[in-house]
């Protein structure tokens, strides 16, 4: 197995050992999939659950990121929190259907100081509404009311080289690459959000559905870099 760094995947290394790029991290962390159920998950009230969609791939939506994406900089740079910002999710995939919904990668020197980034987060319109400890120290941000012609965005704020990001990264650039990937992914997309839907599950009942299917993507993705 290789043990250099990875993440989109940069290979440089610091003298320590320590990837260089703060949006990568170790390949070990990489394919050591952290589930553990946070006792300490904090999430906010929300409204009842609603219907589950996925619509077509809307090349707009490279646009939508880059608007939110400069807003997220523009309230943050007295604070100077940004170490790195990235398109994720299926919205960042062309010819992916999607919940038309803009995931972010948003990753600070330091997620559990919320001072540095929420108040001012709130201001440009983005509320906390998950804060999970055990998990890669994750905090959830949404647009919830975005201007119009807008979407909504989930901004997940992360540390320096978390495993997570980098797998978001690698899982976005698989599937820009491989076509039958996205099929394969596409297929699972709809199944988990008809099956949902039906039962009137939140997202986390959808992401649930379609979890194998993704860490079957995942683990091909690691056999093509000889990771396992």
């Amino acid at each position: 197995m290789t043990h250099s760094s990875a993440g989109n995947a940069s290979e440089s290394e610091a003298a320590d050992g320590v990837p260089a790029d703060p949006m990568s991290a170790a390949i070990a962390d990489i394919i050591t999939f952290n589930d553990v159920k946070d006792p300490d998950l904090w999430t906010r009230p929300t409204t009842p659950p609603s219907v589950i969609a996925i619509v077509d791939h809307d090349p707009a939506w490279t646009d939508y990121f880059a608007e939110a994406a400069h807003r997220i900089r523009r309230a943050l740079v007295p604070s100077g929190s940004v170490v790195g910002i990235d398109h994720v999710g299926s919205t960042s995939v062309p010819g992916l259907p999607a919940k038309p919904i803009i995931d972010i990668a948003l990753v600070v020197a330091d997620p559990t100081a919320e001072e540095d980034y929420v108040p001012a987060l709130a201001d440009a319109g983005f509320v906390l509404t998950i804060r999970e400890p055990a998990w890669y120290e994750h905090r959830m941000l949404k647009r919830l009311d975005p201007e119009p012609g807008q979407l909504d965005c989930n901004l997940h704020v992360f540390g320096p080289r978390c495993a997570e990001v980098a797998r978001m990264r690698l899982f976005r650039d698989w599937l820009r690459d491989h076509e039958d990937e996205r099929g394969t992914y596409e297929s699972a997309k709809r199944a988990a959000a008809e099956e949902s839907n039906a039962v009137g599950e939140t997202v986390m009942g959808y992401n649930a559905r379609k979890q194998a299917v993704v860490r079957g993507i995942y683990h091909r993705i690691f056999e093509a870099r000889d990771w396992v």
